[in-house]
């Protein structure tokens, strides 16, 4: 073998395969990197503006009304009509009890009453007394025939005596009119007697049908407290009530359900000794909750204590929170702010230009097109514009309207 052919074919191939090398790296151009997207956005400036100064005070919002509901007799529920946050109206069915033995023990009664009722018609037939009638002794029919008898016999001793005094008759007939008069007087105390019998058997039996009517009245009432009603108007925050379960009232806790009114919360305020020359009942009061941070709930003081705390130094007032949306909910933490007369200068910003991501707030501050991504603390709202107390200065310039898309340090084209 020729070693130097080879190696000159050896030096050609390579030469030739740089050739391609390098005439295909000329043929294929780098990609085109796409411009970057620049987002538009809507700008509003940063303003001082006179707000009103406000006592700020904290506390828990409990329900306007709230009633536990309890049976009042026992028994086996067979029907539950409620459930944890149904709404309920006043006198709505929330359970019923079986209503078996209730109806026997009505049966019973109703039978009672008309037994006692036909022992009384007896009664009032027999002595001659109509419904309703006052039956009085002296009207009494035996002793009325006495007491005519016994006039008459008076009459005839009163004649007698006098023809004896004339001696016209006897002694003995004198004395046979004296007899008659006396023994008809003790007919008529005999009488008297009877006819006091008599009336104490028609009050005897008309008590007893009374007392018949109190026991269908009694057992009306039982019946109907199978049914068990909503006392108030409002939603159901516990139930403690099942189908078959037997209750019973002399059962510790035996309370069946929970009733919240709603439509109004109260808030406890404590205020300090020295804000007291700024409180008043029906004054206005702002809450704000947590969970609605760019809203606000108006209200009024509506009670005062008289006494202040002697450790503490505070005065309990109790404001009254419109809750007709349904938003706020018993339990939850609210701050309240009381307007007072003297205002101060606070930095505000449409209220589309924060956004909130939990529990906290962000703010898309732009200079020279580039955002500046700042955490802020809220204040007050006033209509459409929000207070912002730390992390933004009047004058600056933020973004305000899907801010979702915004992040700290993209570059931005103002509106």
């Amino acid at each position: 073998m020729n070693f130097r052919n080879f190696s000159l074919t050896t030096s050609i191939s390579a030469i030739a395969l740089l050739s391609i090398a390098c005439s295909g790296g000329e043929s294929e151009k780098a990609p085109e990197q796409a411009p970057k997207q620049i987002i538009e956005v809507e700008t509003a400036t940063a303003e001082s503006r006179e707000l009103p100064t406000y006592l700020e005070a904290t506390g828990n919002l409990t329900g306007d009304e709230q009633s536990d509901v309890a049976p009042s007799v026992g028994g086996k529920i067979v029907e539950v009509r409620f459930d944890i946050g149904t709404f309920v109206k006043k006198g709505d069915l929330l359970v019923r009890l079986d209503p078996k033995d209730a109806e026997i023990r009505l049966d019973q009664a109703k039978r009672a009453v008309e037994q006692a009722t036909a022992n009384l018609r007896q009664t009032q037939s027999r002595l001659g007394v109509s419904d309703g009638e006052v039956f009085e002794i002296e009207r009494f029919s035996q002793v009325r025939s006495v007491k005519a008898q016994l006039e008459l016999a008076e009459k005839e001793l009163a004649r007698a005596t006098r023809l004896r005094d004339s001696g016209d008759v006897s002694q003995a007939v004198l004395d046979l009119r004296k007899s008659q008069r006396d023994a008809l007087l003790g007919q008529l105390d005999e009488a008297r007697s009877n006819a006091a019998v008599a009336i104490k058997a028609i009050e005897t039996a008309r008590s007893a049908v009374v007392s018949a009517q109190t026991q269908v009245a009694a057992a009306e009432k039982f019946l109907s407290d199978m049914r068990i009603l909503s006392p108030i108007s409002g939603y159901v925050s516990e139930r403690n009530a099942d189908v078959g379960e037997f209750i019973s009232p002399n059962v510790p806790n035996s309370k069946l359900a929970t009733i919240v009114r709603t439509n109004n919360l109260r808030m406890r305020l404590e205020i300090p000794e020295q804000a007291l020359a700024g409180i008043a009942r029906g004054q206005s009061v702002i809450v704000q909750v947590g969970s609605y941070p760019d809203k606000t709930f108006a209200g009024r003081i509506v009670r005062i204590s008289p006494v202040i705390n002697t450790v503490s130094r505070l005065l309990i007032a109790e404001a009254e929170i419109d809750n007709g949306n349904g938003l706020l909910k018993p339990g939850q933490f609210a701050t309240a702010r009381v307007t007072q007369s003297k205002k101060s200068t606070a930095v505000m910003i449409p209220s589309n230009g924060v956004r909130t991501d939990g529990n906290v707030s962000k703010v898309f501050v732009i200079k020279d097109g580039i955002i500046s991504e700042r955490i802020v603390q809220l204040g007050l709202i006033e209509g459409d514009f929000i207070e912002i107390k730390q992390g933004v200065e009047s004058g600056e310039v933020v973004a305000v309207g899907r801010l979702s898309s915004l992040g700290d340090a993209m570059t931005v084209k103002v509106k």
